[in-house]
């Protein structure tokens, strides 16, 4: 990974590949991403919780989570001090990169142009989250 900030979980990378399964290892640990319209979240809309894949620290609660039509689940909040933001000008542009704060795992990028009124949109892998049901 080329971040080189130490997390509170730390593992090595044949700790973090025999953890996770390899598209979630693809985009957590080297900062890769899904195809739009094709991760398993983004047309999900159940009540619920949005954790890391690669830690289980809770990052989104479902009622952030809205339909932007960019082919990634897509969130207009963050819960406090889940994520980093790191700015990212790879691929010649400027991006701000959302990391999990536990474990530093790859979620996406967060944007300016969310059409709620936190004016931001959180475009996220499903590859990077698991989801817990809210059952009633």
């Amino acid at each position: 990974m080329s971040n080189p900030k130490s997390y509170p979980l730390e593992r090595s990378e044949k700790e973090w590949k025999n953890l996770l399964d390899e598209e979630s290892y693809r985009i957590l640990r080297e900062k890769g991403t899904e195809y739009p319209f094709t991760g398993e979240y983004n047309d999900h809309f159940e009540k619920g919780i949005y954790c890391c894949k690669g830690c289980g620290t809770t990052l989104y609660r479902s009622e952030n989570k809205f339909d932007s039509s960019c082919g990634w689940p897509s969130y207009d909040e963050a819960l406090p001090g889940a994520l980093e933001h790191i700015k990212d000008s790879s691929h010649g542009m400027l991006r701000t990169e959302i990391v999990c704060a536990h474990c530093g795992g790859h979620q996406g990028h967060v944007f300016n142009d969310g059409p709620t009124a936190t004016g931001l949109r959180y475009c996220v892998n499903s590859a990077s989250i698991d989801f817990i049901s809210e059952q009633k």
